[in-house]
């Protein structure tokens, strides 16, 4: 049996697009003869046929006198008439149930607040965004304030505590002031739990932010959204005007346009309900909320960590360094929305801006120079050791290097060197022949080195090259009276 909506379109395909009856039957995917059917019908006749007896018949009447005597249940109704003999499903009973009392839509009161008196908070989430080489999952926060609907959006890819609170303060500092009250959700960064009868219990991070401030808070009851309506409503238009159609290519970009449309769109229309700009009517609210405290409340949320070997410590997917001589030490994190901070008892030893890409390393310059430093010394201590093991004169050689040399390091360095050419007996030959001497420097320890090195020639026996006679030589005897003829 096709309805009449389908019946109209066979008709049009046939009149309008001038389709035959097998055409038509493949445009709809049915039997063609039910096409033919309907195409020699005049007018739609709905299918007149005699209702299928219900195992329920016989109880209806029973049934509708006990709802019009007591708001029973579907299940309460099934299990009385099961005692009269029904032997139906339970299916059956709740959907008449259902038909002959419709269930009624709830009513709420419209809450009016004075001046000052309260703004409402929530989060709203919108899918995911770029951050660096990841995407983190939007959020933004929303504070409305209850009497001029004034509102306040930010933006975050995280809803963790130290991003509540600090989304709270960006508000106020928005505002200029702060509210008398704040009514939220039953979210864990506000209230820890609910007992039936009793108070809320609230995060004691968010109640000393409260007192910090200067506003009191108040817990929506549970599954009662209605009573923070506004704010409800403040996430809708954020999602429906600001978001509808916004192409988010990165997590920086959305920060100066969220605050252009509050300039220029959110907070200069005329409200639906007050039927006046929320700008103008907080000028009639500022005079009533709260200053802001003279300083700032330390949002951070704290929590203990160790150091890795590498001097790195884990957050939030990414590694922040500290100095290498902390590393393996217990130490103190505070993670703010914008930067962490790293302290060994209450000395800042690191500071790091916050990133929220992933798998990143955090190093800053300075915090491997210890190590580094360690490590020079250890090569210089090595090679020190080496150099005293060259002679039993080394020590002493080394205090004189000390005291006539500006870098007597580089000295020691050249000599272990030039144990490594020439042979260790001769270069401690070398040393202690240079201490006899007094001549501290490792330029004349190669220079002795060099000298003792070289191969000179043995002197052979002398070969005549001429006859034997020449060697018979006269030597006449010297005439001394030349001497004797001076003298007088």
């Amino acid at each position: 049996m096709i309805d009449y909506a389908l019946y109209c379109k066979i008709n049009h395909l046939s009149a309008n697009d001038g389709l035959t009856a097998p055409q038509i039957a493949r445009e709809l995917s049915m039997d063609v003869r039910t096409i033919r059917k309907w195409l020699n019908e005049t007018q739609y006749k709905p299918r007149q046929g005699t209702p299928r007896p219900s195992k329920l018949d016989p109880f209806k009447r029973d049934i509708v006198r006990l709802l019009e005597t007591h708001p029973y249940t579907a299940t309460q109704i099934f299990q009385r008439i099961r005692e009269q003999g029904f032997t139906g499903q339970y299916s059956i009973v709740k959907d008449y149930v259902r038909k002959v009392r419709p269930p009624k839509p709830n009513a709420f009161l419209t809450l009016s607040f004075a001046p000052g008196e309260c703004a409402q908070v929530d989060w709203g989430s919108y899918g995911s965004v770029n951050v660096g080489n990841t995407r983190r999952r939007l959020s933004f926060f929303v504070m409305v304030l209850c009497y001029s609907r004034l509102m306040y959006v930010q933006f975050t890819v995280s809803q963790t505590m130290e991003h509540f609170l600090g989304c709270h303060q960006s508000a106020f500092e928005f505002f200029g002031k702060v509210p008398q009250r704040i009514m939220v959700d039953n979210l864990k960064s506000a209230v820890l739990k609910r007992i039936v009868g009793k108070a809320p219990v609230f995060n004691p991070k968010y109640l000393d932010f409260a007192n910090h401030y200067g506003f009191t808070i108040t817990a929506c009851n549970v599954g009662k959204g209605n009573e923070k309506g506004r704010v409800e409503n403040g996430v809708g238009y954020v999602k429906k005007n600001l978001l509808a159609g916004l192409d988010i290519s990165d997590f920086s970009a959305i920060h100066p346009a969220t605050r252009h449309w509050l300039d220029t769109v959110a907070n200069v229309r005329t409200h639906g309900k007050t039927n006046e700009q929320p700008i103008a009517r907080f000028e009639k609210e500022r005079s009533c909320l709260n200053p802001l405290p003279a300083n700032r409340f330390d949002i951070a949320t704290v929590c203990q960590v160790r150091a890795s070997s590498q001097f790195r410590v884990p957050v939030d997917g990414n590694h922040y360094s500290v100095p290498a001589e902390y590393a393996g030490r217990q130490l103190t994190l505070k993670t703010y929305p914008d930067r962490i901070c790293l302290y060994d008892d209450n000395k800042l030893i690191a500071r790091h801006i916050r990133s929220y890409d992933r798998r990143e390393d955090i190093e800053d310059p300075d915090h491997p120079k210890q190590l580094l430093l360690w490590r020079k010394k250890a090569r210089e201590q090595k090679i020190v050791m080496r150099f005293l093991s060259l002679s039993p004169k080394s020590a002493q050689y080394y205090q004189k290097l000390e005291q006539r040399r500006m870098n007597p390091y580089h000295h020691v360095q050249k000599i272990v060197a030039l144990s490594e050419i020439y042979d260790p007996n001769s270069v401690a030959r070398a040393l202690e022949d240079a201490f006899t001497f007094q001549a501290f420097s490792c330029e004349y320890i190669a220079n002795l080195l060099e000298q003792r090195g070289r191969q000179l020639p043995q002197p052979g026996a002398l070969h005549l090259t001429r006859r034997e006679d020449l060697l018979d030589l006269t030597v006449e005897s010297p005439d001394l009276s030349i001497y004797e003829k001076e003298t007088s």
